[in-house]
């Protein structure tokens, strides 16, 4: 009677600890909110005693978004190697979106935003917080992916107070349209890579176009002029998740650009562009009501999920588009 009492204990220990890990699985696997930058801009420089002056909201931006990879429920869980995290791999790929825009801004930030031209000298501040966000995203020690986050976070932190002391020159933050345009460029291939792989969840053939019908143009080794194109089965919700947190990291910032480049922006008469571009992303971040992300052909019956994200990014990518070519013109 004792040893079969024991082992109905040590079963309902193991029920409880599964049931509990469970539950923390699920919490953990909820997306982080949106968050108003308006209003952070102002804490921020309420506790700062600071006037945020160009550049200050684009540099929270790209803090809190940061930050929130980190300090969500669960923190970073890309390079957990224990139970529940282990088992996840929907946040994480949303981490790794959000972390692909973050390289993206802080890279342009470094060196675009915060020089004047090709040949001035970096900002000792950017110079250490862009190297440390390219640390492998499951690295989990000597170093951890958190801790090299953290000092890039901390770097970018003395940044946006150099921005706002009026007795140094030692950090700017240039709203130009050339700079903006060289952010966009780069936004603009990120996005339409996530709009191919979303679209590649059906399979699909389609035309090597590497080469641009050029006739003397070169590759490296030969590729077949037909690709057929299949996201595998078990990467399809990788692929949904990662775009999203792109998107949502993406939202943010164009947010930040609006505020930060508005005088740019109005002259370009682009403003509306803008606008435009964040409702599509806006979009893009509607609640899935579904448990799980669904892989119904084109014109099936079950939804595609990956298909509408496409739509989404592939709607947002070509205004970006229109939107370089606004601020290209004079």
């Amino acid at each position: 009677m004792k040893s079969i009492f024991t082992m109905k204990s040590v079963s309902s220990v193991v029920l409880g600890i599964f049931l509990a890990l469970y539950l923390l699985g699920v919490y953990w696997g909820f997306e982080p909110d949106e968050f108003d930058i308006h209003s952070e801009v102002t804490k921020a420089a309420t506790a700062e005693n600071v006037t945020p002056v160009v550049g200050y909201t684009t540099t929270t931006a790209l803090i809190l978004v940061s930050e929130t990879l980190l300090n969500k429920p669960g923190g970073y869980l890309a390079n957990d190697a224990l139970p529940p995290s282990v088992f996840l791999d929907n946040i994480p790929s949303w981490e790794f979106g959000v972390l692909e825009m973050v390289r993206d801004m802080a890279l342009v930030m470094r060196q675009e935003f915060s020089r004047s031209q090709s040949q001035s000298l970096e900002n000792t501040h950017l110079k250490i917080a862009q190297p440390q966000f390219n640390i492998d995203h499951t690295s989990w020690a000597m170093p951890s992916a958190e801790s090299e986050y953290q000092k890039a976070i901390n770097a970018l932190y003395d940044y946006r107070n150099a921005l706002t002391d009026v007795n140094s020159q030692s950090a700017q933050f240039y709203a130009r349209a050339d700079n903006l345009r060289d952010w966009l460029q780069e936004v603009t291939k990120r996005l339409g890579s996530y709009s191919q792989r979303l679209s590649a969840s059906v399979g699909r053939e389609q035309l090597n176009v590497d080469l641009a019908g050029d006739n003397v143009a070169q590759q490296s080794t030969y590729s077949s002029n037909n690709l057929q194109l299949k996201t595998s089965w078990w990467k399809i919700d990788n692929e949904f998740y990662e775009a999203r947190g792109a998107c949502w990291a993406l939202l943010h910032f164009l947010r930040a650009i609006e505020i930060d480049f508005n005088d740019v922006l109005a002259k370009k008469n682009a403003k509306v562009s803008v606008q435009q571009i964040i409702r599509e992303l806006e979009a893009s971040q509607e609640a899935i009501w579904s448990p799980m992300v669904l892989n119904g052909s084109g014109f099936g019956v079950l939804a595609n999920h990956s298909l509408v994200m496409a739509n989404y990014i592939s709607r947002a990518n070509a205004a970006l588009i229109d939107l370089n070519d606004l601020l290209s013109q004079g």
